[in-house]
């Protein structure tokens, strides 16, 4: 009988753990650190990325990704969108 360490995948197979709301985390994270650069701000992580898209939902991603390029200052237009008070009344 073949043991089961011989089915398992070898070494870190990043690739094959790519989600698409991890793929739309890195989209926003490279469009938004490129004006945080030219402002001279710090580059947002993957873990603040991800803490700030907390409890949206991934397919409420895809119409922000649609709404920010659209938008002639993305990062305006993503900050704006994901503030909830923005949106009250």
């Amino acid at each position: 009988m073949e043991h089961i360490r011989g089915r398992l995948p070898k070494g870190d197979d990043r690739e094959d753990r790519r989600t698409e709301r991890g793929e739309l985390m890195e989209y926003f994270i490279k469009k938004l650190n490129k004006d945080r650069k030219k402002d001279g701000m710090p580059p947002i992580t993957m873990p603040r990325m991800g803490r700030i898209l907390q409890g949206i939902p991934t397919k409420d991603l895809y119409y922000l990704k649609s709404v920010c390029d659209d938008a002639p200052n993305f990062s305006k237009k993503f900050w704006w969108e994901i503030n909830p008070e923005k949106h009250s009344g």
